[in-house]
Protein backbone atom coordinates (compact mmCIF):
# COMPACT_ATOMS: atom_id res chain seq x y z
CA UNK A 1 0.00 0.00 0.00
CA UNK A 2 2.63 2.30 0.81
CA UNK A 3 4.48 1.86 -2.62
CA UNK A 4 1.38 3.51 -4.19
CA UNK A 5 0.85 5.86 -1.61
CA UNK A 6 4.41 7.39 -2.97
CA UNK A 7 4.33 8.24 -5.97
CA UNK A 8 0.69 9.71 -5.52
CA UNK A 9 1.70 11.82 -2.65
CA UNK A 10 4.74 12.88 -4.67
CA UNK A 11 2.11 13.80 -7.32
CA UNK A 12 0.17 15.47 -5.41
CA UNK A 13 2.99 17.87 -3.72
CA UNK A 14 4.09 18.93 -7.58
CA UNK A 15 0.60 19.88 -8.23
CA UNK A 16 -0.21 22.01 -5.74
CA UNK A 17 3.23 23.65 -5.95
CA UNK A 18 2.18 24.30 -9.47
CA UNK A 19 -1.10 26.03 -8.31
CA UNK A 20 0.93 28.08 -5.89
CA UNK A 21 3.02 29.19 -7.80
CA UNK A 22 0.15 29.77 -10.65
CA UNK A 23 -1.27 31.74 -7.94
CA UNK A 24 1.54 33.34 -7.22
CA UNK A 25 1.87 34.99 -11.39
CA UNK A 26 -2.13 36.11 -11.13
CA UNK A 27 -1.56 37.84 -7.46
CA UNK A 28 1.31 40.06 -8.91
CA UNK A 29 -0.47 40.81 -11.96
CA UNK A 30 -3.40 41.45 -10.91
CA UNK A 31 -1.71 43.85 -8.00
CA UNK A 32 -0.46 45.91 -10.88
CA UNK A 33 -2.54 45.80 -14.06
CA UNK A 34 -0.01 47.82 -16.29
CA UNK A 35 2.43 44.63 -16.28
CA UNK A 36 -0.29 42.29 -17.41
CA UNK A 37 -0.31 45.40 -20.28
CA UNK A 38 3.24 44.36 -20.67
CA UNK A 39 2.44 40.63 -21.24
CA UNK A 40 -0.16 41.73 -24.06
CA UNK A 41 2.71 44.73 -25.69
CA UNK A 42 4.77 42.35 -26.01
CA UNK A 43 2.41 39.38 -27.41
CA UNK A 44 1.26 41.56 -29.76
CA UNK A 45 4.71 42.48 -31.19
CA UNK A 46 5.53 38.65 -31.39
CA UNK A 47 2.36 38.33 -33.29
CA UNK A 48 2.72 41.01 -35.30
CA UNK A 49 6.28 40.14 -36.79
CA UNK A 50 5.35 36.39 -37.18
CA UNK A 51 1.97 37.27 -38.92
CA UNK A 52 2.44 40.81 -40.08
CA UNK A 53 4.50 40.30 -43.16
CA UNK A 54 2.66 37.21 -43.97
CA UNK A 55 -0.64 38.93 -44.62
CA UNK A 56 0.37 41.79 -46.00
CA UNK A 57 2.16 41.82 -49.74
CA UNK A 58 5.92 41.42 -50.51
CA UNK A 59 6.09 44.72 -52.21
CA UNK A 60 3.50 47.77 -50.84
CA UNK A 61 1.74 49.09 -52.94
CA UNK A 62 2.94 53.05 -53.67
CA UNK A 63 0.13 55.81 -54.60
CA UNK A 64 1.66 58.60 -56.71
CA UNK A 65 -1.47 60.74 -55.96
CA UNK A 66 -0.58 60.38 -52.22
CA UNK A 67 3.35 60.91 -51.57
CA UNK A 68 4.44 61.77 -47.61
CA UNK A 69 0.25 62.49 -46.85
CA UNK A 70 -0.34 63.12 -42.74
CA UNK A 71 -1.81 60.71 -40.75
CA UNK A 72 -5.62 59.74 -41.67
CA UNK A 73 -8.31 57.47 -41.15
CA UNK A 74 -7.15 55.99 -44.33
CA UNK A 75 -3.75 55.73 -43.33
CA UNK A 76 -3.04 55.56 -39.85
CA UNK A 77 0.66 57.61 -39.46
CA UNK A 78 0.57 58.79 -43.09
CA UNK A 79 2.41 58.11 -46.22
CA UNK A 80 6.17 57.64 -46.78
CA UNK A 81 7.51 60.03 -50.08
CA UNK A 82 6.50 56.62 -52.40
CA UNK A 83 3.12 57.23 -51.34
CA UNK A 84 3.38 53.44 -49.21
CA UNK A 85 1.38 53.29 -45.71
CA UNK A 86 3.78 54.04 -43.02
CA UNK A 87 1.95 51.86 -40.39
CA UNK A 88 2.05 48.44 -43.09
CA UNK A 89 5.87 49.84 -43.14
CA UNK A 90 6.37 49.20 -39.28
CA UNK A 91 4.53 45.91 -39.10
CA UNK A 92 6.49 44.48 -42.05
CA UNK A 93 10.02 46.23 -40.10
CA UNK A 94 9.15 44.44 -37.08
CA UNK A 95 10.08 40.75 -38.45
CA UNK A 96 13.52 41.67 -38.93
CA UNK A 97 14.00 44.16 -35.97
CA UNK A 98 13.19 41.32 -33.34
CA UNK A 99 14.45 38.05 -35.41
CA UNK A 100 17.83 40.25 -35.19
CA UNK A 101 17.32 41.27 -31.20
CA UNK A 102 16.06 37.57 -30.63
CA UNK A 103 18.96 35.98 -31.90
CA UNK A 104 21.12 38.53 -30.58
CA UNK A 105 19.73 37.72 -26.76
CA UNK A 106 20.07 34.56 -27.69
CA UNK A 107 23.87 34.38 -28.26
CA UNK A 108 24.58 37.18 -25.38
CA UNK A 109 22.92 34.87 -22.61
CA UNK A 110 24.05 31.77 -23.84
CA UNK A 111 27.62 32.85 -24.11
CA UNK A 112 27.55 35.46 -20.73
CA UNK A 113 25.49 32.25 -18.64
CA UNK A 114 28.08 29.66 -19.71
CA UNK A 115 31.18 31.99 -19.11
CA UNK A 116 29.55 33.51 -16.37
CA UNK A 117 28.54 29.97 -14.63
CA UNK A 118 31.30 28.16 -15.15
CA UNK A 119 33.84 30.94 -14.02
CA UNK A 120 31.82 31.19 -10.62
CA UNK A 121 31.82 27.61 -9.67
CA UNK A 122 35.68 26.68 -10.35
CA UNK A 123 37.29 29.84 -9.36
CA UNK A 124 40.75 29.76 -9.28
CA UNK A 125 43.08 30.00 -12.36
CA UNK A 126 39.73 29.58 -14.41
CA UNK A 127 37.83 32.27 -12.76
CA UNK A 128 40.92 34.83 -13.33
CA UNK A 129 41.26 34.03 -16.96
CA UNK A 130 38.03 33.99 -17.81
CA UNK A 131 36.92 37.30 -16.00
CA UNK A 132 40.39 38.78 -17.92
CA UNK A 133 38.91 37.95 -21.08
CA UNK A 134 35.55 39.52 -19.65
CA UNK A 135 37.63 42.64 -19.15
CA UNK A 136 39.05 43.11 -22.02
CA UNK A 137 35.79 42.67 -23.62
CA UNK A 138 34.04 45.64 -22.02
CA UNK A 139 37.02 47.85 -21.67
CA UNK A 140 36.77 47.54 -26.05
CA UNK A 141 33.92 50.94 -27.16
CA UNK A 142 31.51 48.74 -28.28
CA UNK A 143 29.91 51.35 -30.85
CA UNK A 144 32.92 52.64 -32.84
CA UNK A 145 33.87 48.89 -33.19
CA UNK A 146 30.12 47.75 -34.33
CA UNK A 147 30.52 50.94 -36.88
CA UNK A 148 33.89 49.67 -38.57
CA UNK A 149 32.50 45.97 -38.43
CA UNK A 150 29.00 46.84 -40.02
CA UNK A 151 30.91 49.05 -42.56
CA UNK A 152 33.30 46.20 -43.37
CA UNK A 153 30.55 43.16 -43.20
CA UNK A 154 27.64 44.40 -44.52
CA UNK A 155 25.07 42.28 -42.46
CA UNK A 156 23.05 40.37 -44.97
CA UNK A 157 20.84 39.20 -42.76
CA UNK A 158 19.10 39.42 -39.59
CA UNK A 159 20.88 36.21 -38.21
CA UNK A 160 24.16 37.79 -38.99
CA UNK A 161 23.44 41.05 -37.28
CA UNK A 162 22.39 39.06 -34.41
CA UNK A 163 25.23 36.76 -34.47
CA UNK A 164 27.49 40.31 -34.77
CA UNK A 165 25.46 41.74 -31.87
CA UNK A 166 25.16 38.73 -29.72
CA UNK A 167 29.15 38.28 -29.44
CA UNK A 168 29.42 41.69 -28.93
CA UNK A 169 27.23 41.84 -25.64
CA UNK A 170 28.05 38.70 -23.77
CA UNK A 171 30.23 40.76 -21.26
CA UNK A 172 27.69 42.38 -18.82
CA UNK A 173 25.74 39.12 -18.78
CA UNK A 174 28.95 36.94 -17.51
CA UNK A 175 29.78 39.46 -15.03
CA UNK A 176 25.97 39.50 -14.10
CA UNK A 177 26.42 35.69 -13.58
CA UNK A 178 29.30 35.21 -12.45
CA UNK A 179 27.94 37.41 -9.44
CA UNK A 180 24.89 35.53 -8.82
CA UNK A 181 27.00 31.81 -9.18
CA UNK A 182 29.21 32.76 -6.45
CA UNK A 183 26.20 33.96 -4.15
CA UNK A 184 24.81 29.77 -5.09
CA UNK A 185 27.76 28.33 -4.94
CA UNK A 186 28.02 28.08 -0.81
CA UNK A 187 24.23 26.97 -0.34
CA UNK A 188 23.49 23.90 1.02
CA UNK A 189 22.14 22.24 -1.78
CA UNK A 190 25.44 22.68 -3.86
CA UNK A 191 27.44 21.42 -0.49
CA UNK A 192 25.49 18.46 -0.67
CA UNK A 193 25.96 17.99 -4.30
CA UNK A 194 29.86 18.24 -4.00
CA UNK A 195 29.92 16.13 -0.69
CA UNK A 196 28.24 13.04 -3.17
CA UNK A 197 31.22 13.65 -5.78
CA UNK A 198 28.99 14.66 -8.84
CA UNK A 199 30.68 16.46 -11.59
CA UNK A 200 31.06 20.02 -12.52
CA UNK A 201 28.59 19.62 -15.34
CA UNK A 202 26.23 17.67 -13.68
CA UNK A 203 25.95 20.62 -10.38
CA UNK A 204 25.94 23.63 -12.95
CA UNK A 205 23.53 21.67 -15.54
CA UNK A 206 20.76 20.20 -12.96
CA UNK A 207 21.33 22.31 -9.56
CA UNK A 208 23.04 25.72 -10.37
CA UNK A 209 21.49 26.75 -13.97
CA UNK A 210 17.74 25.49 -13.08
CA UNK A 211 18.05 27.85 -9.55
CA UNK A 212 19.10 31.03 -12.14
CA UNK A 213 16.29 30.23 -15.07
CA UNK A 214 14.32 33.37 -13.94
CA UNK A 215 17.02 35.54 -13.43
CA UNK A 216 18.69 34.46 -16.84
CA UNK A 217 15.87 34.57 -18.57
CA UNK A 218 15.34 38.45 -17.31
CA UNK A 219 18.62 39.26 -18.70
CA UNK A 220 17.54 37.87 -21.85
CA UNK A 221 14.60 40.14 -21.60
CA UNK A 222 16.76 43.32 -21.12
CA UNK A 223 19.57 41.83 -24.05
CA UNK A 224 16.53 42.18 -26.29
CA UNK A 225 15.82 46.71 -25.53
CA UNK A 226 19.72 46.41 -26.24
CA UNK A 227 19.37 44.91 -29.56
CA UNK A 228 17.02 47.02 -30.90
CA UNK A 229 18.57 50.09 -30.30
CA UNK A 230 21.73 48.89 -31.38
CA UNK A 231 20.70 47.79 -34.97
CA UNK A 232 18.26 50.59 -35.53
CA UNK A 233 21.04 53.04 -34.54
CA UNK A 234 22.79 51.54 -37.57
CA UNK A 235 20.65 51.66 -40.06
CA UNK A 236 19.46 55.11 -38.88
CA UNK A 237 23.28 56.23 -39.06
CA UNK A 238 23.09 54.08 -42.91
CA UNK A 239 26.32 52.21 -42.29
CA UNK A 240 23.61 49.27 -43.53
CA UNK A 241 21.74 48.72 -46.94
CA UNK A 242 18.77 50.81 -47.17
CA UNK A 243 16.99 47.94 -48.42
CA UNK A 244 16.34 46.84 -45.39
CA UNK A 245 12.93 46.19 -43.89
CA UNK A 246 13.82 48.24 -40.43
CA UNK A 247 12.24 50.88 -38.56
CA UNK A 248 16.25 52.33 -38.51
CA UNK A 249 15.72 52.84 -42.34
CA UNK A 250 12.50 54.24 -42.23
CA UNK A 251 13.95 56.81 -39.35
CA UNK A 252 16.50 57.69 -41.95
CA UNK A 253 14.89 57.98 -44.65
CA UNK A 254 11.98 59.83 -42.60
CA UNK A 255 14.82 62.49 -41.40
CA UNK A 256 17.19 62.84 -44.25
CA UNK A 257 14.60 62.20 -47.53
CA UNK A 258 11.17 63.14 -45.93
CA UNK A 259 12.42 66.11 -43.80
CA UNK A 260 10.30 65.16 -41.05
CA UNK A 261 11.59 67.68 -38.76
CA UNK A 262 10.56 70.64 -40.88
CA UNK A 263 7.96 68.99 -42.91
CA UNK A 264 4.37 68.56 -40.83
CA UNK A 265 2.88 66.07 -43.12
CA UNK A 266 5.93 63.77 -42.53
CA UNK A 267 5.80 63.99 -39.44
CA UNK A 268 3.61 60.46 -38.89
CA UNK A 269 6.59 58.92 -41.16
CA UNK A 270 8.67 60.00 -38.38
CA UNK A 271 6.78 58.88 -34.95
CA UNK A 272 5.45 55.57 -36.42
CA UNK A 273 8.87 53.78 -35.81
CA UNK A 274 9.58 56.14 -32.86
CA UNK A 275 6.56 54.78 -31.01
CA UNK A 276 7.67 51.07 -31.72
CA UNK A 277 10.50 51.21 -30.70
CA UNK A 278 9.20 52.93 -27.02
CA UNK A 279 6.17 50.70 -26.89
CA UNK A 280 8.58 47.51 -27.60
CA UNK A 281 10.23 48.88 -24.85
CA UNK A 282 7.79 49.64 -22.04
CA UNK A 283 6.09 46.10 -22.55
CA UNK A 284 9.76 44.41 -21.69
CA UNK A 285 10.16 46.58 -18.61
CA UNK A 286 6.51 45.59 -17.46
CA UNK A 287 7.24 42.05 -18.18
CA UNK A 288 10.84 42.17 -16.30
CA UNK A 289 8.94 43.88 -13.44
CA UNK A 290 6.66 41.58 -12.92
CA UNK A 291 9.01 38.72 -13.43
CA UNK A 292 11.34 39.91 -10.69
CA UNK A 293 8.15 40.26 -8.16
CA UNK A 294 7.40 36.62 -9.11
CA UNK A 295 10.74 35.13 -8.67
CA UNK A 296 12.01 37.24 -5.96
CA UNK A 297 9.70 36.81 -2.56
CA UNK A 298 11.20 39.33 -0.86
CA UNK A 299 9.43 42.02 -3.46
CA UNK A 300 5.99 39.97 -2.93
CA UNK A 301 3.29 42.20 -0.97
CA UNK A 302 0.90 39.42 0.42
Amino acid sequence: MSATLIPETGSSTASAMRRNFWRGVWRVMRRKPSRMAGVVILLGFVLMAVFGPMILPEHLPTDPNALTRPPSWEHWFGTDPQGRDVTALVIKGSRYVLLTAAVTALITVVVGTAIGLYSGFKRGRWDTVLMRLTDMKLTIPGLPLLLVLATVWQFGSPIQMGLVLGLLGWGGVARAVRAQTLSLRERGFIEAARGLGLSTTHIIGKELLPSMAPYIAMNMLISVTGAVYSQVGLFFLGVLPYESDNWGVMLNLAVFQAGAMITPTALGYLLAPLLAILLLTLGIVLVVDAMDEIFNPRLREE
